[in-house]
């Protein structure tokens, strides 16, 4: 559970996640995963949306979705690219937008782009279980299965791959399987879980 103190200002959270809240509150729905005209576009294109409501107030207001483990990261004018399933509140000041990501939006079935949060405020991010931070040089690439990608940061290329995964290994998998390749420099944000994609389970 996250517990926001507000003096007056504003949080952007996902719809329906506030689950308490003591003091003085106001919340207004808000359109999310987007904003201003390219955004909406955006999401009408590739169903990659957001229910997301503003909440204003004085007071300490309580957020949480399905029991997720809260990561909190901390932008400094940097972008963060996360699944809309997995971005559960904003500082106001934050901007919210979308990205291109390629095909590895696609093997998930999340359209073709992902949520971007840039700025200077802190983000919070929902993962099944604690989420692992992996750092990425350009010495040291990482391959991530699609299920498990929560979210990431820095200067980092990320390339769509068909072919063996971690479970085709052990037997466990059928049907295509899919990773994607991180290069650059950066941070990845990977959870200890597994979701669907269109390659199955992973």
């Amino acid at each position: 559970m996250l517990a926001v103190d507000m003096t007056g200002d504003s949080v952007k959270a996902k719809n329906g996640s506030m689950v308490a809240y003591e003091g003085e509150m106001t919340f207004k729905k808000k359109t999310g995963g987007g904003e201003g005209l390219r955004g909406m576009v955006t999401r009408r294109l590739t169903g990659e949306q957001m229910a997301v409501m503003e909440v204003k107030g004085h007071g300490t207001c309580y957020f949480a979705d399905r029991a997720s483990e809260i990561n909190l990261v901390s932008l400094h004018g940097e972008t963060l690219h996360v699944e809309a399933s997995n971005l559960l509140c904003t500082d106001a000041a934050l901007r919210t937008g979308t990205s291109f990501t390629g095909l590895r939006g696609s093997s998930q079935g999340n359209g073709l782009f992902t949520t971007t949060v840039e700025g200077t405020g802190q983000a919070a991010i929902l993962s099944d279980g604690t989420a692992v931070v992996l750092r990425v040089t350009p010495q040291l690439p990482l391959q991530v299965d699609p299920g498990a990608y929560i979210a990431h940061t820095g200067k980092l290329k990320q390339h769509f791959q068909a072919g063996v995964n971690f479970r085709t290994l052990i037997g466990e998998s059928s049907g295509e399987a899919f990773q994607i390749r991180f290069e650059g420099e950066g941070l990845v944000y990977v959870q200890p879980s597994e979701r669907n994609t269109i390659g199955g389970d992973v």
